[in-house]
């Protein structure tokens, strides 16, 4: 989905942003990391209470504490560890458990960090519940008409990604229960692009294929008649999450694709830094939390789509937009009706 973060996911992504530093791409993403060890795993996240905000994340084989914009190495000390430098050097740091085994609290020094909420956990989809049901929805978008466009856009000439290459693969969520509204907004899956935006993505998957990478597509062109759905299951308090209607987004013109990488040999997805759809800083294309191998995943996928035209966007890693999409135009044609014209 197309989102505007609320000013508190901005604002966090502005902090953490300091210690990612600045991008520029497209770059050559450093060799492949190894996993980090399994025990660190449940130890990295978001730590502190109100404007506190401390990082536990994996860079380079060590497991790192960040404090504003500096990052300190944890060194494992007895059945904890010590904080190597900065303002808490020669500090303990243990992590506490709750019942069940999951991480509750950063103990630093005499410090208690409860552990912040951060995006969903692993395979958790995010949810809110619509507004109206989804049958009504449909039925009143459909009745709707796009906004009016200007004169002198291309004409449309959408591709189906499936024709492309098998190892284009699709995880159409909105054609399924597995979205952020927990209902098919999509009557089939499906995914097309304009043409040049799809040529342009069979040459990013070729970059990717010989070190081993497809692409999963999550969502391509969206008819119109979706992202007004969207607009009217969501409360005003959420339409900072949704693209509004009366401008119509990127993927309505065909022009937007959201994706990550799969792994050709075990055809299983890779875990980046967060979930795809997820309204958290998690979400953030240069958010610096997670794992080396998280982060490499994410700017392998970054690098690929960049060199070939198109541009992640600022808030989501997965979504990017094909440089030329001002030059089409809003579109509300179903997927049905694209099929039925091949």
């Amino acid at each position: 989905m197309t989102v505007r973060r609320s000013r508190r996911f901005a604002a966090a992504a502005c902090v953490l942003a300091l210690v990612a530093g600045p991008r520029a791409f497209p770059q050559s993403p450093i060799p492949k990391p190894p996993a980090p060890p399994a025990a660190w795993l449940p130890l990295i996240g978001e730590y502190g209470a109100g404007a506190d905000r401390f990082l536990v994340r994996e860079d380079a084989g060590r497991l790192e504490l960040v404090v504003g914009a500096r990052a300190t190495t944890l060194t494992a000390a007895g059945d904890g560890f010590t904080v190597d430098s900065g303002p808490y050097r020669g500090a303990a740091a243990r992590f506490e458990r709750a019942e069940g085994g999951t991480v509750a609290r950063l103990d630093l020094g005499d410090a208690w960090l409860p552990r912040r909420a951060v995006g969903t956990e692993e395979g958790v989809t995010f949810r809110i519940t619509p507004l109206h049901p989804v049958d009504s929805l449909r039925e009143a978008a459909l009745a709707m008409r796009p906004p009016p466009q200007p004169a002198g856009l291309r004409r449309a000439d959408l591709v189906d990604l499936t024709k492309l290459d098998p190892r284009i693969r699709l995880d159409i969520r909105y054609a399924t229960t597995n979205d952020f509204l927990g209902t098919a907004m999509y009557t089939s899956a499906r995914a097309f692009l304009q043409r040049p935006a799809a040529e342009a993505l069979l040459r990013a998957l070729r970059r990717l294929v010989p070190q081993g990478y497809g692409l999963l597509i999550h969502d391509a062109y969206r008819p119109w008649y979706v992202t007004r759905m969207f607009w009217d299951a969501a409360p005003d308090s959420l339409h900072m999450f949704v693209a509004n209607p009366d401008s119509g987004s990127k993927h309505n013109r065909g022009c937007a694709v959201d994706l990550t990488l799969y792994d050709l040999r075990t055809g299983a997805p890779v875990r980046m830094t967060g979930g795809y759809d997820e309204f958290s800083p998690r979400s953030y294309a240069d958010y610096p939390g997670g794992t080396s191998l998280q982060r490499w995943y994410r700017a392998l996928l970054r690098e690929a789509m960049e060199r070939e035209g198109f541009k992640v966007i600022p808030e989501e890693w997965w979504h990017f937009d094909y440089k030329d999409w001002q030059r089409y135009p809003v579109l509300n044609l179903t997927f049905e009706q694209l099929a039925g014209r091949r």
